[in-house]
């Protein structure tokens, strides 16, 4: 079975490869992440993945796309739930370039991580999988989470601090960031 994977970064996908592999899996990886910021975070990531999929032989789509400004936009409105426009801008465009490319399924790293809503992520590859005729490739991956990433830090990977946007790097600092405000307040 084709299968296109949504690869969120390098870390992650430790976490799917194999078990897809194993299922018989011809897999393609594919970067579409318009949601991470600052730019040198995105480059990063980026990077790291196209290095590793080199070692391993595995093939790399890579839509090229740091979305900043239209990830805001998107979202500005809504900040606290912006995780849900991630998933739905990311799958649709995963299912999308899967069926332009002739690959019968899609899936993503997304369904690796420990801290993501794994039925808003499911119920958006669902909705798109439909609209796009592919199928998407639901598999709950966290029971290999901590496995993958102890295995990218054996192998140097690069190790994000948060899940990718601005505000997730601000939820990651929010204890530190009010110490900060407390400590220099003016009296």
């Amino acid at each position: 079975m084709k299968v296109l994977l949504h690869v969120c970064c390098a870390p992650c996908s430790l976490s799917c490869i194999e078990p897809l592999k194993n299922e018989g899996a011809d897999l393609t990886l594919f970067w579409f992440n318009p949601n991470i910021h600052p730019y040198k975070e995105y480059e990063a990531r980026r990077d790291c993945l196209l290095e590793y999929a080199k070692s391993q032989d595995l093939p790399v789509l890579v839509n090229e796309n740091y979305g900043l400004r239209q990830f805001v936009k998107k979202v500005a409105d809504n900040i606290d739930g912006r995780c849900v426009y991630c998933y739905l801008h990311r799958l649709e465009e995963t299912a999308k370039t899967a069926a332009e490319n002739g690959y019968g399924y899609f899936t993503t790293t997304l369904l690796a991580s420990l801290y993501q809503d794994h039925e808003s992520i499911k119920s958006a590859g669902e909705r798109y999988a439909q609209k796009y005729g592919v199928k998407f490739l639901y598999r709950d991956f966290r029971p290999n989470f901590r496995e993958g990433n102890n295995l990218a830090r054996q192998k140097g990977f690069y190790m994000q601090k948060y899940c990718g946007c601005i505000f997730s790097e601000e939820d990651r600092y929010k204890k530190q960031i009010e110490r900060d405000r407390q400590k220099f307040e003016v009296k």
